[in-house]
């Protein structure tokens, strides 16, 4: 195998803001057992329209299960939290964005600090698998189960780590991050942008339901992405996910706390 040949390694990533939007900053998390790179050429679109972003690279990711089994929710939210307060701190307007997982810890950094806006692509406030009411049991019996896969899968594929198999003791820390990020939409006063794959395997459409029950009039747009599966960022689809949140970081870049009146 040549070196040009070698599949890019889970990182994490942050690219400098340029131009007139230089002091807008955006923090993009990526989801469950996933890395940066399901998000990259999301955070480089943005990148290219000159918005600063800062991708982490959440802890038990990008390795392997038995790494992701040692760590909590609490693992995950304080990582992407900090990147983003250390985004927010070096400009004037800053948002938070995510896939999947990364929707939901978004959603809950925006119940908990000031932010501009929250952009969403397949936000994950629950599932599909009714084995997640006993998953707190369940996990002391069985320590492990297979991954969720799409049957036909048209995103473009990455190496995220060795996540062959799933922990329970995860999943059980997914349902515990599900249910603060739930709890929090209440306190969430910023104006929210969702992009949701009318076909998705993973994330049941009760997310999407509780978002719109929940946040009301503060979600500004719910966008249709007719042609992609669950990572949407790296679908046929991602050409409207990257148009469609630049627009939406334009229009509310300096706009913070409320939406916009006519």
């Amino acid at each position: 195998m040549t070196e040009s040949s070698v599949p890019p390694r889970p990182a994490a990533f942050s690219y400098p803001g340029h131009g007139i939007n230089a002091r807008t900053g955006i923090a993009i998390c990526h989801g469950f057992t996933g890395s940066p790179l399901s998000v990259l050429p999301w955070a480089e679109h943005l990148a290219a329209q000159g918005y600063a972003v800062s991708v982490p690279l959440l802890p038990g990711h990008g390795t392997d299960w038995q790494q992701l089994a040692r760590t909590g929710w609490r693992d995950w939210y304080r990582s992407y939290e900090a990147a983003f307060l250390d985004l927010r701190s070096r400009t004037d307007s800053c948002f938070t964005a995510g896939l999947s997982m990364g929707g939901a810890v978004a959603l809950l950094t925006a119940s908990r600090h000031q932010v501009s806006g929250v952009s969403v692509v397949n936000p994950a406030l629950s599932f599909y698998d009714r084995r997640i009411r006993v998953i707190g049991v369940l996990k002391y019996f069985q320590r492990t189960t297979l991954p969720i896969e799409e049957e036909q899968p048209t995103a473009a594929a990455t190496y995220d780590g060795d996540y062959s198999r799933t922990p329970l003791a995860a999943v059980h820390e997914l349902k515990k991050l599900f249910g603060a990020a739930a709890r929090g939409l209440g306190r969430i006063d910023t104006p929210v942008q969702v992009f949701k794959s009318r076909t998705d395997a993973v994330v049941p459409p009760t997310s999407l339901a509780l978002l719109q029950r929940r946040l009301g009039a503060h979600i500004t747009e719910v966008v249709d992405l007719a042609g992609s599966g669950h990572v949407a960022t790296l679908d046929v689809d991602a050409p409207l996910v990257f148009a469609g949140s630049s627009a939406f970081f334009h229009a509310y870049a300096r706009h913070t706390n409320a939406l916009e009146t006519p």
